[in-house]
């Protein structure tokens, strides 16, 4: 799976949000976590939009959670900035077909949506920033060759 640098930029801010407990400005965000700002500005209005994050103005004005930071999960923000967790040449997974020796390859596809869903969907922003991940999250973690590359 890949994971672009707006994912990632926009799960470190919200981990940041979450972590303030008040409104940040996407400027003290972007310091905070070494993140170009511009881009980061960008990223947030799409998490606004999103219903992820609110805005407000005024000297007290930033950006804050629109929800709790454990009711966001990460499958929501890869959503938000990202689209689907898992498609096929631009399709969902169950809207493949194929023939012949590939016949059975949509349900590989699936498998794989449904094996992100399992992580993605369970981990909360507060899950991350306790680092309690869920146990069948933390026994992935664990295996030790979860951590070389292939």
């Amino acid at each position: 799976m890949h994971i672009p640098a707006k994912v990632d930029y926009g799960i470190r801010a919200l981990l940041a949000l979450a972590a303030a407990g008040t409104p940040q400005t996407a400027e003290h965000l972007a310091g905070e976590q070494g993140l170009p700002p511009r881009f980061l500005g960008a990223i947030l209005a799409d998490l606004r939009r999103a219903g992820i994050v609110a805005s407000q103005r005024g000297a007290e004005g930033g950006y804050r959670l629109a929800r709790e930071p454990a009711a966001i999960t990460i499958a929501d923000v890869i959503r938000a900035l990202d689209g689907p967790l898992a498609e096929v040449r631009g399709f969902r997974p169950e809207a493949t077909s194929y023939e012949g020796a590939a016949e059975n390859l949509q349900q590989v596809w699936v498998a794989v949506r449904a094996s992100l869903r399992l992580v993605l969907e369970k981990i909360t922003l507060t899950d991350v920033i306790s680092g309690k991940l869920p146990p069948h999250v933390q026994k992935l973690v664990t295996d030790p060759d979860a951590w070389v590359a292939h």
